[in-house]
């Protein structure tokens, strides 16, 4: 039987703002442009949110600082912090409290000025008593562990890590919204700076500021509004530790646990996704994501992605916009894995619109390898 949130809800209004560099704005300002051109996205006035779901990396209280900017009295607000997976995790809660009827017009935000304010970097916020001895740099030191181990454990290349950066790169080529854009072989991404054995300055996530924002409501009315709805099919989240010292197996996450569970409840399988949308802070997350989802056996997620399977062209579609390797990446990258999938859904992609796009996968990944949440959106043909 079909889950009874599947097909529920919808979201009905997208939208980003600042992305790249946002000289002189500051994260609720942009949080609060991208909410306000979602609202205008969906046909929904601002004045009708009723329910906010938020994190930041800069907000202790992010649905208070959020929902005073913008003016608004909620009756449902979600905090949630779980890292860049939080707004994967928060489309699923928003899920639950329309379908409950304790909100009418959720609201799912971000913004950050990460690039023009700093650049540093808060994925270990608090102090590790197992790791600070150490003194690791995280959060790159945490996953070139990861990326130690898969090379080690299954013959994993450099090369074929870089695959994933280029692929990207391609992706972000026909992408005019992109912060990287240029020519980029494996050759350059072997030659670039080494910041931890075996990641280089290539295999690792933009710094960029920026906002995005998401519109979600009941199905029964995002079919009477102007845009195309993404109907949410099913979602799953999964936590296995915290810090990276106490990850049970470097080379698998918890979304082998998350996917199979988000799989059930949409009721699909691997060959029903048209788009994959990973959170790729690293090379070595796609890598990892498409055997913990199911998409290859374990350990062969090298070798997968080799000869250009995930560029534009590929036999598979992952990460259209240029991911957070090419395209932004403003210290939580989750809300843009859901912007693109709504655009590519919708038919709005551009030059990168994929012929067929009627089920996405987004997945979700918060601190170091921690926080998996895998979500699915899908277009009216996939109800």
């Amino acid at each position: 039987m079909p889950h009874p949130l599947r097909g529920k809800t919808a979201i009905v209004g997208v939208a980003t703002a600042g992305t790249g560099e946002a000289h002189g704005r500051s994260p609720i300002e942009l949080l609060g442009e991208a909410a306000v051109k979602a609202c205008a996205d969906a046909g929904i006035g601002l004045a009708e949110v009723d329910g906010i779901f938020a994190a930041t990396s800069t907000h202790a209280l992010p649905t208070l600082s959020a929902s005073e900017y913008l003016g608004i009295r909620p009756k449902f607000t979600d905090g949630t912090n779980v890292g860049g997976s939080s707004f994967e995790a928060h489309m699923l809660h928003a899920a639950l409290a329309l379908d409950a009827g304790l909100c009418d017009v959720a609201l799912i935000c971000y913004g950050s000025n990460q690039r023009t304010a700093s650049g540093r970097l808060v994925s270990m916020s608090e102090p590790q008593p197992f790791e600070a001895p150490y003194r690791p740099r995280h959060p790159i030191n945490a996953y070139a562990l990861a990326a130690n181990r898969h090379m080690h454990q299954f013959g994993t290349t450099r090369e074929q890590l870089a695959e994933v950066a280029v692929a990207a790169r391609g992706w972000a080529n026909l992408n005019p919204e992109a912060f990287a854009r240029g020519p980029l072989s494996i050759a350059d991404v072997l030659a670039a700076r080494m910041v931890s054995d075996p990641l280089t300055s290539r295999d690792c996530c933009l710094v960029t500021d920026g906002g995005a924002a998401a519109i979600m409501v009941r199905a029964d009315r995002a079919r009477h509004l102007k845009r195309k709805p993404a109907y949410f099919l099913g979602g799953a989240a999964a936590q296995w530790h915290r810090t990276i010292s106490q990850m049970p197996d470097l080379t698998v996450s918890a979304a082998a646990e998350s996917g199979p569970r988000a799989f059930q409840m949409a009721g699909l399988s691997q060959k029903d996704v048209d788009l994959l949308m990973l959170y790729d802070a690293f090379t070595i997350n796609t890598i990892l994501f498409l055997e913990d989802l199911g998409f290859c056996p374990k350990g062969e997620g090298g070798r997968f992605v080799s000869g250009g399977a995930i560029a534009p062209g590929g036999r598979l579609a992952v990460n259209t916009n240029g991911g957070g390797l090419s395209c932004v990446h403003p210290g939580m990258y989750g809300m843009f894995l859901i912007v693109e999938a709504v655009r590519q859904l919708r038919g709005e992609a551009g030059e990168r619109q994929l012929k067929r796009c009627e089920v996405a996968l987004v997945h979700g990944n918060g601190g170091t390898l921690s926080s998996q949440v895998t979500a699915f959106l899908g277009g009216p043909a996939a109800l």
